[in-house]
């Protein structure tokens, strides 16, 4: 019920009932007045366009900011170990947090695609932390004799992953472009 009191119908509905109660002032309707005031009060509001559909919750902006910081502190926590892992692992680490930043600035977008939003979280989650922290948990004198394919490896697939994700998100603009850039060779050409 509270909610209908900042809703359009009723803002609405409140000018109208506020021209039926302009009209009895100026005497156009006199004695029926409440009548008047009722009924463009109803017909207003029932001519106001309905509620947005809200379908991303606060839940998910709020999932949003909470996977950018956690892919900030992963960043700062690789960046304080840098020493500790392979050359390129910190920069790779560094431009898939980019990317899966870069989708996480637009919430509203992120979460309105399920299948974009699954693959986001699970390689801010658990993919890239999993493969971090699988190699910097490694004693330093046994990761020091062993090559550091593994984890390079696995940072070139997970940035392989954002970018294919970002692909995907990506592809409704992408159509645009393409659209007009058609557009505009066609209009180009009949001018």
């Amino acid at each position: 019920m509270i909610g209908y009191l900042g809703s359009t119908k009723n803002l609405a509905g409140c000018v109208g009932g506020l021209i039926g109660l302009a009209l009895y002032l100026t005497g156009v309707v006199s004695g029926l007045w409440p009548l008047v005031v009722a009924g463009l009060y109803a017909v207003f509001a029932l001519l106001a366009p309905p509620e947005r559909v809200r379908l991303v919750s606060a839940d998910a902006v709020a999932e949003a900011g909470q996977l950018r910081a956690d892919l900030e502190s992963l960043v700062g926590k690789v960046t304080e170990r840098a020493q500790r892992m392979p050359e390129s692992s910190v920069d790779g680490v560094r431009r898939i947090a980019e990317v899966l930043d870069d989708l996480l600035s637009r919430p509203e977008r992120w979460a309105s695609n399920p299948d974009v939003q699954h693959a986001v979280t699970r390689l801010a989650r658990t993919d890239l932390p999993l493969s971090v922290e699988t190699y910097l948990n490694l004693p330093w004198w046994f990761a020091a004799k062993r090559p550091a394919d593994e984890l390079l490896a696995q940072l070139e697939l997970l940035e392989t992953e954002a970018h294919r994700i970002a692909e995907r998100f990506y592809a409704g603009d992408v159509h645009q472009q393409a659209d007009h850039t058609r557009y505009l060779r066609e209009r180009g050409e009949s001018a």
